[in-house]
């Protein structure tokens, strides 16, 4: 719904990376005032490679984590650059740069880096500042449902200025979660892990293959950061164990593995042994030196209070009315960048369009009844397609990124831009390991370039 008074919020969003900077940058154009908190020294989130990981837990077990990060230093984009950027701003090739089409992640930092200052974000920045607590200014409910005032909420941020210690406490009219959800490890349960004596460490540790030169090394989880490390980790050590839930493959990963003496697929871990060995399900073993966890990452966000009406349950999010909005406390808490599997820029602009809009009140939110009704549905639904909880915000259909725009009015995907992300994985599963630098869609990738998402501004606004 469409309304026509308008009203100027005071705004907290938490992360400067890509979804950060598009809630800053909506909310800007729609008149609030906003005030960006991120915990490192420049902005990206995710795509701001930190090396230094020395003192982080290697299964990222401690309640805070040091490093935000979880990038490796050789990580190429999976996806091609023409259909990741933000709708009104391009990612272009830029002389002296990255020219791939598929560029390691500094490109993609550079990109965040340009987006920041051609809209001038960086004044709205607080940087080095680490979040410590949000929650409810006088909040009082007579149950976790029903928030009394809740049109009124305000909320507490308390923040710590890393390099002073000086701790600042704020009042907002509204707060965007906007922190990522590719930092904290995500471990499988194995029986004798405890008692192994050798190393083992998640994939958000990785950034270099040199520490395992000669080592036998298990890794666990046959995604794509388990792929992409195990054909780095091959040509320095001694043996890669590639352990995986199904031995059912890729036509790419198994080229491959065919490909390198060194290299082995093997199911499931049955049980870790303190002597060093590792034993499978299907009876076989092998001693290993370090076991590497690249099992995916875990929604967390231990500076919300909302004295339990959102909650993480096996990384479900909820309740979130369209991986979004908590029915209860919405508009004046959201999330940005809750959704998997989907073409991210795009629908992180979607939706810090509509939370702008709904703050300013040029747009409101359907009945707390409706949304809490929409969002039951949508975990039936899970359910009877078997969907496991934790993949409850796996999106991977372009026809929800439209139906969420449709809210607002948000362009759809073009077709080109569909067609690019479906051939890339096409490729990927065919041709691992030479995906990124050799394709067949010459054709689309014209359709793209010649496209007004590319020729809607013209050579002097983006200076090569």
């Amino acid at each position: 719904m469409v309304s026509e008074t308008y009203q100027s919020k005071n705004v907290c969003v938490i992360g400067a990376g890509p979804s950060g900077l598009v809630a800053a940058r909506e909310l800007r154009k729609e008149g609030h005032r906003v005030v960006l908190l991120e915990q490192n020294h420049d902005v990206g989130g995710q795509w701001l490679y930190d090396p230094n990981v020395e003192g982080e837990d290697p299964l990222g077990r401690t309640p805070s984590l040091k490093v935000h990060s979880s990038l490796y230093t050789s990580l190429r984009l999976i996806s091609p650059r023409e259909i990741m950027g933000f709708t009104d701003f391009p990612f272009s090739v830029k002389k002296g740069r990255d020219m791939r089409r598929f560029p390691g992640h500094r490109e993609l930092l550079l990109y965040l880096k340009d987006f920041c200052d051609w809209f001038g974000l960086r004044d709205l920045i607080r940087f080095n500042t680490r979040v410590a607590y949000v929650g409810m200014l006088d909040y009082y409910a007579t149950s976790t449902d029903d928030v009394v005032g809740c049109k009124d909420l305000k909320w507490v941020v308390r923040s710590v200025e890393k390099k002073t210690q000086i701790v600042m406490e704020e009042v907002f009219d509204a707060v965007i979660v906007a922190t990522g959800h590719y930092s904290q490890p995500r471990l499988p349960s194995i029986k004798g892990m405890d008692a192994w004596k050798r190393k083992q460490m998640h994939s958000h540790i990785y950034r270099v293959p040199e520490p395992f030169a000669d080592e036998v090394v298990v890794v666990v989880g046959t995604s794509l950061s388990g792929q992409d490390i195990s054909m780095e980790l091959v040509e320095v050590a001694k043996a890669v164990y590639l352990s995986g839930k199904s031995l059912d493959i890729s036509e790419g990963l198994s080229k491959v593995i065919s490909k390198h003496e060194n290299l082995h697929l093997l199911p499931q871990i049955d049980c870790l042994q303190e002597d060093g060995k590792v034993l499978f399900v299907d009876g076989s073993w092998v001693i290993a030196d370090t076991i590497m966890y690249c099992t995916g990452y875990s929604y967390t966000f231990p500076f919300l209070d909302t004295k339990g009406i959102v909650a993480v349950d096996d990384d479900r999010v909820g309740p979130l009315y369209e991986h979004t909005f908590p029915p209860s406390l919405a508009p004046s808490l959201s999330f940005i960048g809750i959704p998997r599997k989907i073409i991210g820029f795009p629908f992180f602009e979607s939706q810090a369009k509509w939370i702008a809009q709904l703050l300013s009140g040029k747009r409101t939110l359907p009945s707390r009844d409706d949304m809490m009704q929409s969002i039951k549905e949508l975990y039936h639904s899970r359910d009877v397609a078997g969907i496991p909880k934790h993949n409850t915000h796996d999106i991977a259909e372009f026809e929800y990124c439209d139906r969420y725009g449709d809210h607002i009015g948000f362009p759809h995907l073009e077709e080109w831009r569909k067609e690019l992300c479906l051939s890339a994985l096409r490729n990927a599963d065919t041709d691992l390991e030479t995906y990124r630098d050799s394709w067949d869609d010459h054709e689309l990738l014209q359709e793209a370039l010649q496209s007004t998402h590319f020729t809607q501004h013209g050579a002097q606004d983006f200076p090569l």
